[in-house]
């Protein structure tokens, strides 16, 4: 049985629009002990992301979160293997994708969650290929 996003992902992500503020979208995230934030447009379609690393920046608490977010938004669809997000994260040296389905955000997946999955067993490694035996020769 493949483990799908959907079922590793959280489902209850709060979003932040390019509007709101940067002190806003700080005070979202620390109230909720998140590090990041996707960033959405009025059809809750992914327009770029917030981390905590976007917000260790000199940046006015007043400017609009839209100017210091992350654009190029990694997003991965919610029916997908976990597999899908590892390589996606691994290959883009990210800790969070962005999960749509229908090109709406439905929730967010972190390098965090697939440890969690690691962590409990629930996903079982393929035995790895072993060398063949050498044959001895007769002599």
């Amino acid at each position: 049985m493949t483990v799908k996003i959907a079922d590793l992902m959280a489902k209850r992500v709060l979003t932040a629009t390019p509007h709101q503020t940067v002190g806003h979208v700080r005070g979202v995230m620390a109230r909720n002990r998140i590090h990041s934030l996707p960033v959405v447009g009025p059809d809750k379609e992914p327009l770029g992301i917030v981390t905590t690393a976007d917000l260790a920046r000199r940046v006015k608490e007043e400017s609009p979160v839209g100017r210091i977010m992350t654009r190029e938004v990694t997003v991965v669809p919610a029916y997908n293997g976990v597999e899908v997000a590892a390589r996606i994260m691994r290959k883009h040296k990210i800790h969070h994708v962005v999960v749509t389905h229908e090109k709406r955000v439905v929730g967010l997946i972190s390098s965090f969650d697939l440890l969690k999955l690691v962590e409990g067993h629930r996903y079982v490694a393929k035995n790895t290929p072993t060398a063949p035996k050498r044959k001895r020769k007769a002599g």
